[in-house]
């Protein structure tokens, strides 16, 4: 690729479609929330739907497309499927999204309660 004004090379056009579809199926908000409950450790489906707030069969799709898209992956402990996040890109790129949003509204919500 060409390199632009600051002499670095822009991503392939495979590269940016990849990341586009990471990042669309991470702009639902019941994904990232698994992402980021995922993040934080393992769970099952039935402590997803607890842990996001979610109906069983909601987490449960959501989980699917994630895995589909190499997000999440899962393995069987006798009955149960346990879900884990195994990129660590990922975990860093949702952790810092959300503390550095979370950081953001600790001053206002901080304002607010002074009110």
């Amino acid at each position: 690729m060409a390199a632009a004004g600051g002499g670095f090379e822009d991503p392939s056009p495979d590269v940016l479609a990849q990341a586009a579809a990471a990042f669309g199926l991470l702009a639902s908000p019941a994904r990232l929330h698994i992402v980021w409950a995922l993040a934080r450790g393992e769970s099952d489906v039935t402590g997803l739907a607890e842990r996001v707030g979610g109906a069983l069969p909601a987490v449960s799709q959501h989980l699917t497309k994630l895995k589909l898209a190499g997000l999440v992956r899962s393995r069987r402990e006798g009955r149960r499927q346990v879900y884990y996040v195994d990129d660590p890109d990922i975990v860093e790129v949702v952790h810092l999204l959300v503390d550095r949003l979370s950081d953001r509204a600790a001053p206002a919500r901080r304002r607010l309660r002074g009110l």
